[in-house]
C-alpha cells in the first residue's frame, strides 16, 4: 500500500493546484478587449453584414471562467459564434492565462421604419463577480428589393420559366429609397423604365439590367420592336449611381461586383444623362439594331473600376457625349462587328491597376468569326471622335481590326492620342490631333481628370463645341479636348 502513496500525493497535489489557478465565482478578474465598440459597414435591410472579429485577452495569470450574453433587440438580428461554437448566450467559456479567445459577429438589419437608421446592442462578459460589456453599432438602410419571380414562356406544348423580375408598361424609379436588384431586371418589349434623378441603384453578385428581353428573339434573330427602353434622368449633383450591394469599405473600389447594363438587340432611344456606373463587368454593352434609330444616348457620365469593358458596342448605334471611363481591365470603348458610334468631349483614360491589361483603351472593328470559322464582315458605318482624350498606360491605346472587305470609317477630330508612333496619321482619318503627348491630369491614380494648367489639350478643341457646358457644368468658352473644360 505504500508504494501507492507518493503519486497518489502528486496527482492530489496537481488537483488542488488546477483548482486555485481558475477564478472562484465570488472573485473579480478583468478582461480586456481588441475594440470595446465593434461598427458594422452600413448593410441594406434584411441582407447581412460581413463578419466583424473582436478578441479577448485574458491577461491575468490564472485561467478565467466567462459568461459571454448577446443582448437582442427589436430590429436587428445579431449573431455570435464564440471560437466555432455558435449562440448568442454562452456560459462558463475558459479563457487560460495569458491567452485570448475569438468571437465572430454578424448583423442582419430588419428595421423598415425609415431610409437610414441605427441598431445599436452590447455583449455582456460576466467574469466572477466583474461585470464588463462592449457595445455594438450596425448602420441600415432600408430599401426597395427586385427579386426573380417566374416568368412563364410557351413553345407549343413545352414550357419553360425564365427566373427574372419583369418590367412592363412605363415604370418610375424615385430617389426615396435605394434600390436593390438580385439577379436581372429585365424591361420587356414596348416597357420603358424611368430612373429618377439622385436614384441609387445596387445590384448584388452576378446580378444585371437587361433592356429588352432576350428570349424574345427569334430563331432567325430577329427581335421585337421596340424592344424595351431605359431613361436615366440624373442632373448635375443628383447622379444616379449604379454599383454593387456590398457597403463595406474593402469593396468601394473593388471591379466586378456585378454584371452591367445589356441593351438587347432591338432595344431603342435609351437615354443615360449624369449617371455613374462603377464597380462591374460591362457597363454597358449595346447589341445591333436593324434601323437607323439610336440604341443608347450617353451624357455627362461616369463609368470606372470595370473589369472589363466601359461600352460594348456590337453593330450598335451608340452616342456619347461629356463622359469619362476610366480603370477598365479590357477595353474603355469597344466598338465591334461594326455599327455606327459618335463620341464627343469624352475622356477615356485607362490607367488599370489591378492586374496586367493588354488590350487597348479603344477598339476599332468591322467583323467577326463564326462558329463555323467563316469570317463575316459587319461595316463600321462611323466610328467619330471628336474632341476626346484617348490616354492610358499601354504603348499606343488604339485597335485597328479592319476587315478590307467591308466599311471601316473613323475619324479623330481634335482629339489627343496616345498611338502607335508607326501609324500614319497624315490621312483624312485625322484632323488636328495631338499624337504621344501627355494630357497633364491633376492626378491620373486618383482618377482626377481635370487638366492642369499647362495641359496641351487646352483651348485645342473643335470650335463647334463652344458655347457649351462641360461635364461640371462649366461653359466652353474657347473648347478645351477632354471631359473636363480647364478652370482657373
Amino acid at each position: 500500500m505504500k508504494k501507492y502513496f507518493l503519486p497518489l500525493l502528486i496527482l492530489t497535489t496537481l488537483l488542488f493546484a488546477c483548482k486555485k489557478d481558475i477564478i472562484e465565482n465570488d472573485q473579480s478578474a478583468t478582461l480586456h478587449f481588441s475594440n470595446d465598440t465593434i461598427i458594422f459597414d452600413t448593410a441594406f435591410h434584411s441582407i447581412g453584414t460581413p463578419t466583424k472579429t473582436l478578441t479577448i485577452y485574458n491577461r491575468n495569470n490564472f485561467t478565467v471562467l466567462t459568461d459571454i450574453n448577446l443582448n437582442l433587440i427589436d430590429g436587428g438580428s445579431f449573431r455570435m459564434n464564440v471560437d466555432g461554437v455558435a449562440g448568442n448566450s454562452q456560459k462558463n467559456i475558459e479563457i487560460p492565462a495569458k491567452d485570448s479567445i475569438f468571437i465572430f459577429l454578424e448583423v442582419t438589419p430588419n428595421q423598415n421604419s425609415s431610409n437610414d437608421f441605427l441598431l445599436t446592442s452590447n455583449i455582456e462578459f460576466t467574469t466572477g463577480t466583474k461585470k464588463q460589456d462592449v457595445k455594438l453599432v450596425s448602420p441600415g438602410r432600408n430599401a426597395n428589393f427586385y427579386l426573380p419571380h417566374d416568368n412563364i414562356f410557351t413553345d407549343g406544348t413545352d414550357s419553360v420559366n425564365y427566373k427574372y423580375y419583369s418590367i412592363k408598361g412605363n415604370k418610375i424609379w424615385t430617389n426615396e429609397l435605394p434600390h436593390v436588384v438580385y439577379g436581372y431586371v429585365v424591361i420587356e418589349p414596348n416597357a420603358t423604365l424611368t430612373i429618377e434623378e439622385g436614384a441609387q441603384i445596387y445590384f448584388h453578385s452576378n446580378s444585371g439590367m437587361f433592356v429588352g428581353s432576350p428570349i424574345l428573339i427569334s430563331e432567325d434573330g430577329a427581335p421585337p420592336l421596340n424592344n424595351g427602353t431605359l431613361k436615366i434622368n440624373g442632373s448635375l449633383g443628383n447622379e444616379v449611381t449604379f454599383q454593387g450591394d456590398r457597403l463595406d469599405a474593402w469593396y468601394e473600389n473593388t471591379p466586378g461586383q456585378w454584371n452591367g447594363i445589356h441593351f438587347v438587340q432591338g432595344s431603342i432611344n435609351s437615354t443615360i444623362d449624369y449617371a455613374v456606373i462603377r464597380n462591374g463587368t460591362t457597363a454597358i454593352r449595346a447589341d445591333s439594331v436593324a434601323n437607323s434609330n439610336p440604341t443608347v444616348s450617353i451624357e455627362n457620365t461616369i463609368i470606372e473600376n470595370m473589369s472589363a469593358i466601359g461600352i460594348l458596342g456590337q453593330g450598335a448605334n451608340i452616342t456619347a457625349n461629356n463622359t469619362v471611363i476610366s480603370k477598365c481591365g479590357q477595353y474603355a470603348v469597344a466598338c465591334n462587328i461594326g455599327g455606327t458610334y459618335n463620341f464627343s468631349q469624352c475622356t477615356f483614360a485607362n490607367y488599370w491597376d489591378y492586374n496586367h491589361r493588354n488590350t487597348p483603351s479603344i477598339l476599332l472593328n468591322n467583323y467577326y468569326e463564326g462558329a463555323d470559322g467563316n469570317v463575316y464582315v459587319r461595316n463600321l458605318d462611323a466610328a467619330n471622335f471628336t474632341n476626346c482624350i484617348i490616354e492610358g498606360s499601354l504603348s499606343t491605346e488604339v485597335s485597328f481590326q479592319e476587315q478590307e472587305l467591308g466599311e471601316f470609317n473613323y475619324t479623330f477630330d481634335h482629339c489627343q492620342i496616345k498611338l502607335d508612333p508607326t501609324i500614319d496619321t497624315d490621312n483624312a482619318h485625322y484632323e488636328n490631333v495631338i499624337i504621344n503627348q501627355s494630357p497633364k491630369f491633376e492626378d491620373k491614380t486618383e482618377s482626377d481628370f481635370h487638366l492642369t494648367e499647362d495641359s496641351p489639350a487646352i483651348d485645342a478643341g473643335n470650335s463647334s463645341t463652344d458655347g457649351t457646358l462641360d461635364i461640371e457644368g462649366n461653359s466652353r468658352n474657347t473648347t478645351d479636348i477632354g471631359a473636363y473644360e480647364f478652370v482657373e
